[in-house]
């Protein structure tokens, strides 16, 4: 009986997908005057395209360990640039040791949750990386902040 087990499982599970997808209906379409969820077009659009901007490469990388059970299995290492409002370089240099706090709090998190296994590459799992250093970042330096870069990122098995 248990050899059949590994065949029968995926087939109930098939079959039950199937069924759902099936008899479950599709999700009401959102009323007109709801508006859109915001985006990345949308968070750009907020700050004028033709105010000058700068970039900043932060100047250590983070290194982020990626641990199973209790053991480190591997570790990951990020460079970050910033995107800044011109001429504002020293503001963001006077906060740098609280920014790194933060990317790093983000940075851990993801990698707690499974951002840095499998296709971790992919522009779904960047995206999403490179919005959560965007808002943390927005929110500890402010408006001098536009954007927050993936410059490198590497993993390494240990």
């Amino acid at each position: 009986m248990l050899k059949f087990l590994p065949i029968v499982l995926p087939v109930l599970g098939l079959g039950a997908g199937v069924g759902a997808g099936i008899f479950v209906p599709p999700p009401a379409p959102l009323p007109a005057d709801c508006p859109a969820p915001e985006s990345e077009a949308a968070l750009d659009a907020s700050t004028p395209p033709d105010t000058p901007v700068e970039y900043m490469k932060l100047n250590n990388q983070f290194v982020v360990p990626l641990v199973d059970g209790n053991d480190v299995t591997s570790m990951v290492i990020v460079s970050l640039s910033l995107e800044i409002a011109q001429g504002r370089q020293e503001d963001i240099y006077n906060i740098e040791p609280k920014l790194r706090d933060a990317f790093l709090r983000v940075l851990f998190d993801h990698a707690s949750l499974g951002g840095f296994e499998g296709n971790f590459l992919s522009h779904l799992g960047l995206d999403t990386l490179r919005l959560a250093l965007r808002e943390m970042g927005q929110s500890t330096a402010g408006p001098v902040l536009r954007d927050v870069l993936i410059v490198d990122l590497v993993k390494q098995a240990i």
